[in-house]
């Protein structure tokens, strides 16, 4: 298949059987399962491709708040992930000495919003999510070399030599995207890219991350508490901060931040990739294994016990980059997750960002025509954008603060401090704002949020399959008809 980008369809749908668009998502992490999950609920059809040769979902802890309950809940999926889920109730803010200096509590989610917020093992979640969707759909080994798009369709080209053409084109294969990167060079060359957009990733901190084998009582006492033992600690006179999670496999999550200046910025800058891998994480679990942690019991543990529990697959070491890209899409190309939005994982709203994404594009893909034209599917990307931009930027803000308060800086204390002292009702409101967004999927059976603060208005959720259009267009006619007839008989009667 040869793309003109020339080429435009006057089409006549009358004509044309049933057709829904076949999309491409390039990327099998958590943004393009969770597209992927919803496209095969919607009867769409939809291709994988991932680069590795084999999917290794790295890494600590993920969180996730009542904003991706609908999700879990509409696709049948929730009790699954709660079996796997630990609830998360406070959040605690430890010095060197092991000592609580403060605790920031959710204990009244579920009241408002409906549901608590939960900490799940990053492979795990990834299992839930690759089981519902069909195993034939998950192509591995798939390095994008080059896409091409106009009015007659999408083809990308693979390293290994083959193609893959569809009617869209998602990119969720991270913040190194080789679909952004391809999008974006030809908008350069065509002088359409904002500069903002032309700039290279900024990173301030690296992270080692890792999880432990399932531990006993005797080993860590607090795996066994039935909520999560979510520890913040903060270095003294020293860059580093790290956190540890309990997870409902007994096992524990850490993470150890390290905060870089320009000097240490040039040193790892080597490193700089979109990959979660071991490679070079030895070197950076020396530098922080005398790190104090807190256990739960009177033996004094630290992160090197940590690491000497973990098998080496499940250590890696990464940048951590920071930015929201301006541009999401053009023409048949679309961005999502971390492609267009790489949020520092302080704030824990990567992943739930990411599905938020694949919600409300599914809907919105969902409700295009049979044999949609390029310019209906730039619309439809036009209202994704639209309907996160703004949610992203605050969800980047937040995740920016989160990773300063554990910085070492002047203006880091001075957010502890405040954040130390901060009334109950201004952090009661800042949640508020925050998880009033809680996006459901239009075309699976309606989320029945039990919050008393109520989610905002989704422009989304009004998106209807065209299959649904027609049925309601045509019930509208049938009806019309009868109603003229009844008008008549009781006129007559009259």
């Amino acid at each position: 298949m040869e793309i003109n980008p020339a080429v435009t369809f006057q089409h006549d749908r009358s004509v044309m059987y049933a057709k829904r668009p076949k999309v491409l998502i390039v990327g099998a992490g958590l943004a393009g399962l969770t597209l992927g999950m919803l496209l095969h609920k919607a009867g769409i059809p939809f291709e994988i491709y991932e680069r590795a040769t084999e999917v290794k979902p790295l890494g600590s802890a993920m969180y996730f708040n009542a904003s991706t309950a609908p999700l879990f809940t509409q696709c049948g999926i929730y009790e699954e992930f709660l079996a796997i889920a630990k609830p998360v109730f406070t959040m605690k803010f430890c010095n060197e000495d092991r000592e609580v200096e403060y605790m920031m509590h959710f204990r009244e989610h579920r009241e408002l919003f409906g549901a608590e917020g939960y900490i799940v093992s990053r492979p795990m979640l990834y299992d839930v999510f690759r089981k519902q969707i069909p195993k034939e759909c998950i192509h591995l080994g798939k390095k994008v070399l080059t896409m091409d798009q106009g009015g007659n369709g999408v083809l990308i080209r693979f390293s290994d030599g083959t193609e893959a053409e569809g009617d869209i084109l998602v990119g969720a294969d991270g913040a190194y995207s080789a679909t952004r990167q391809n999008l974006y060079a030809k908008m350069q060359k065509e002088r359409r890219l904002p500069a903002g957009d032309c700039l290279p990733l900024p990173f301030s901190t690296i992270y080692l991350v890792g999880q432990t084998r399932p531990l006993t009582a005797e080993e860590f006492p607090d795996v066994e508490i039935p909520d999560c033992q979510f520890r913040t600690s903060v270095g003294t006179n020293k860059p580093y901060a790290w956190k540890t999670f309990t997870t409902a496999q007994k096992t524990v999550c850490y993470m150890a931040m390290q905060f870089l200046d320009d000097e240490s910025s040039k040193d790892n800058d080597a490193f700089r990739n979109s990959e979660w891998g071991p490679e070079a994480a030895a070197a950076m679990c020396e530098q922080v294994k005398d790190f104090p942690v807190v256990s739960g019991g009177e033996k004094k543990l630290t992160i090197g016990d940590l690491i000497n529990w973990t098998s080496k697959d499940f250590i890696s070491k990464v940048m951590l980059e920071e930015k929201v890209f301006d541009t999401w899409y053009d023409c048949r190309t679309v961005l999502i997750g971390d492609a267009c939005h790489k949020f520092n994982p302080s704030g824990g709203v990567g992943g739930s960002n990411a599905m938020h994404d694949a919600i409300v594009l599914a809907n919105l893909i969902n409700g295009l025509p049979f044999h949609p034209i390029a310019e209906e599917i730039e619309n439809a990307f036009k209202a994704y954008k639209r309907e996160r931009f703004e949610w992203v930027k605050k969800a980047f803000g937040n995740s920016a603060m989160f990773r300063t308060m554990a910085g070492p800086s002047l203006p880091a204390k001075l957010v502890r401090y405040v954040a130390k002292h901060v009334p109950a009702w201004a952090m009661r409101r800042a949640e508020l704002r925050i998880l009033s967004y809680r996006p459901s999927v239009a075309f699976l059976p309606p989320y029945e949020d039990k919050g008393t603060h109520k989610p905002v208005f989704q422009p989304s959720l009004s998106a209807r399959a065209p299959v649904e259009t027609e049925a309601e267009s045509k019930a509208s006619a049938e009806a019309s008809p009868k109603s003229s007839s009844e008008e008549e008989s009781t006129a007559k009667a009259v």
